[in-house]
């Protein structure tokens, strides 16, 4: 377009010419392609978590969390060569009802811990997950303001992914990576929104439970099935005029547990207050933690727990491959479609139809 006003004739005004549209798409991002991560094999991997690199170890629990094959192939080979290197740490596993304060108290028991100098501190933080999108928030690192940058712990927030009690299926495996690492207290965190904590309480030696009091659901609280798996209760928030609620909810759960019968390890549970706001009552909760490591390592409960733990995972894996390769068989995947028409046509029960498939994976 020309413009008369830029002719030499008018001095007092002169128009520019206007700047293009930009790309939607910056141009240069072609140039941060080339600065991927490095991909290292499998004894980098292992050795650089056995000297305690925080960015191999995050490397490869992405890898374990994988559901890409060849990432498990690889996964599993590191596990392999850190497993004689795991078990030396105590596991603590965490539950409560959202909003009881779990990420909060984490903060604080982390702090505390974090103490003495010997101490490294892994926590599992399980955050809950979509069931459309399958996504998660992964905000309990925001909680976790302290501890996220200190310098002796590392915490790693997972998605359940729809797992049983809001445990991630791949936990157990990021244990091993991490007491290889170095890492020699573990604290897993729990979803908490009602489902079964089975899971978390096969892979810790101490199973802690947060309540909360003067919310109107203590009989919520004592129920059997959640009250018989902790090894011990704390009251969160029994600070300013809720002392008293808090005061009067520990006596409910400590006459609740008498009702209960001895657990096997043998240890009574206790029942505390404490403020994870104003922290109060920490050090006495890991008073009590660590008098229950020392009670079932003398008695011998505490070995005992662990083989049994690892018979239990050995059978929950066998369950695990046995539902992922049936799902994924071609065979299985055309004949469930079929077989779900007839169902919702009410051509085929449903036992019938899950007896016909089945049939077809095993050849029978």
């Amino acid at each position: 377009m020309e413009h008369p006003e830029n002719d030499d004739h008018f001095h007092a005004l002169q128009v520019n010419e206007g700047t293009s549209d930009k790309p939607t798409v910056n141009p240069y991002l072609k140039d941060f392609r080339r600065f991927k991560k490095k991909s290292y094999t499998v004894e980098e991997y292992v050795n650089g978590i056995l000297k305690g690199d925080i960015s191999i170890l995050s490397q490869a629990v992405t890898l374990v969390e994988s559901s890409k094959l060849e990432h498990q192939i690889i996964a599993q080979e590191i596990i392999e060569k850190c497993l004689p290197h795991s078990g030396d740490s105590i596991r603590i596993g965490l539950t409560g009802v959202p909003g009881a304060g779990k990420s909060t108290s984490i903060d604080a028991f982390g702090m505390h811990l974090l103490k003495d100098s010997h101490v490294k501190l892994a926590v599992l933080a399980i955050d809950p997950s979509s069931e459309l999108s399958k996504g998660s928030i992964l905000g309990d690192k925001t909680r976790m303001e302290r501890l996220s940058v200190a310098k002796n712990a590392f915490i790693r927030p997972s998605p359940s992914a729809g797992s049983l009690g809001g445990v991630a299926r791949k936990t157990r495996e990021i244990i091993i990576l991490c007491e290889a690492a170095g890492f020699n207290r573990i604290i897993i965190e729990t979803v908490g929104v009602g489902q079964s904590e089975t899971a978390v309480h096969s892979m810790v030696d101490f199973f802690l439970l947060i309540q909360l009091a003067g919310t109107g659901d203590e009989l919520q609280g004592i129920k059997r099935g959640i009250m018989e798996m902790a090894d011990g209760i704390i009251i969160n928030k029994a600070d300013g005029d809720n002392v008293d609620k808090a005061k009067l909810a520990q006596a409910h759960f400590k006459n609740a547990l008498h009702l209960f019968p001895m657990p096997e390890s043998g240890w009574e549970p206790k029942v505390l207050l404490y403020s994870g706001y104003y922290e109060y009552g920490i050090k006495e909760i890991w008073d009590m933690v660590d008098e229950y490591i020392a009670f079932v390592v003398k008695n011998g409960y505490f070995a005992h727990r662990r083989n049994e733990q690892s018979k239990f995972w050995m059978y929950e894996t066998i369950n695990e491959q046995l539902k992922s390769r049936f799902y994924n068989n071609k065979d299985v995947q055309s004949e469930l479609k079929v077989c779900e028409q007839q169902v919702l046509s009410s051509q085929m029960s449903s036992f019938a139809a899950a007896k016909k498939v089945l049939s077809l994976y095993f050849k029978e």
